[in-house]
């Protein structure tokens, strides 16, 4: 069955990841009832619990284990870490056609590139996350609000109808102008919070303590300094800002990277503190202490954190 037109109020809608980001999504999406949603997981699921400030939402989800049934559809959102793309491949392979729009709903940048070859025709629009999603358990997950938004994305008929798709659930999505620049804004948190957290097997309280504050302002420095280079326009006092939106999330919020240590799960350090090295690298822009934080979270992705962290 082809997917519905674009004009269609009612799509069809396969998420991708059922982690702490895609949980959220599948959850909320399926309890508004606007649209058909199926969640591509490895084992069955019946249900989708997703714990709000305000309350639980819970709702009943469709799931697919074998890539060989999907069929294309409206929209892929592609929730899982930038690393098991091309794990994926054999779901966007199945499920994206020339009229299929997938959103990618990952961190980082560059996602456009990243999945072309699994993707055909299909339009991919790349998103920013701004929520802190927890995964509790494989059908429970816990929201929390990171800012006045939980999505940015380019604005323009692509960016509209995936804004669209949110409309009834508590998730909102800003349109931008300058993607480029909350790209960069993003990806400073994460190429820096993300390691930090996990390294030091901490959630987001590690950064109340002045000696871990001092040291992330350097590397942000670092940071803005590549983005600046790349073209985003970010403000002279962008790594202030920036630690000040990292100290502003809840100390008992943690980073996804903390949590794949703490389980053991290999890290996303490439696709963050990698690919700001590796575009200064583009633009001759020194950047030791960043240097160091990968290789000290690369090291650490090729072991498993200690038990009880």
């Amino acid at each position: 069955m082809p997917p519905t037109t674009a004009n269609s109020e009612r799509q069809r809608i396969a998420v991708i990841g059922l982690g702490s980001i895609g949980g959220v999504v599948a959850g909320l999406l399926a309890a508004a009832g606007r649209h058909d949603i199926v969640a591509c997981v490895r084992r069955p699921i019946e249900q989708m619990t997703v714990e709000l400030t305000e309350g639980i939402v819970e709702s009943p989800i469709s799931a697919l284990t074998d890539p060989s049934r999907a069929q294309p559809l409206d929209w892929v959102l592609l929730c899982t870490k930038v690393q098991d793309t091309a794990s994926s491949g054999p779901w966007l392979q199945r499920m994206c056609g020339p009229a299929t729009r997938v959103a990618a709903l990952q961190n980082g940048i560059g996602h456009a590139e990243g999945l072309a070859p699994f993707v055909g025709d299909a339009t991919v629009i790349p998103t920013i996350v701004y929520y802190n999603g927890e995964r509790l358990a494989p059908d429970r997950v816990r929201y929390r609000r990171g800012g006045e938004h939980d999505f940015a994305v380019a604005d323009g008929a692509d960016g509209q109808a995936f804004a669209a798709l949110f409309e009834g659930t508590p998730l909102r999505t800003l349109l931008s102008g300058d993607f480029k620049t909350l790209s960069w804004r993003k990806l400073l948190i994460n190429a820096v919070g993300n390691p930090v957290s996990a390294l030091t097997l901490q959630r987001n309280t590690v950064f109340l303590r002045d000696d871990v504050a001092a040291l992330c302002l350097a590397l942000l420095e670092e940071a803005a300094t590549v983005g600046r280079a790349d073209g985003a326009r970010l403000a002279a006092d962008e790594a202030a800002q920036t630690m000040a939106r990292l100290t502003a999330i809840p100390p008992d919020a943690g980073s996804s990277m903390y949590f794949d240590r703490v389980a053991g799960r290999p890290l996303e350090i490439d696709a963050l503190t990698g690919a700001v090295v590796e575009i200064a690298e583009r633009h001759r822009v020194p950047t030791p202490l960043l240097r160091m934080l990968l290789t000290l979270a690369r090291a650490a992705s090729a072991s498993p954190a200690p038990k009880g962290s």
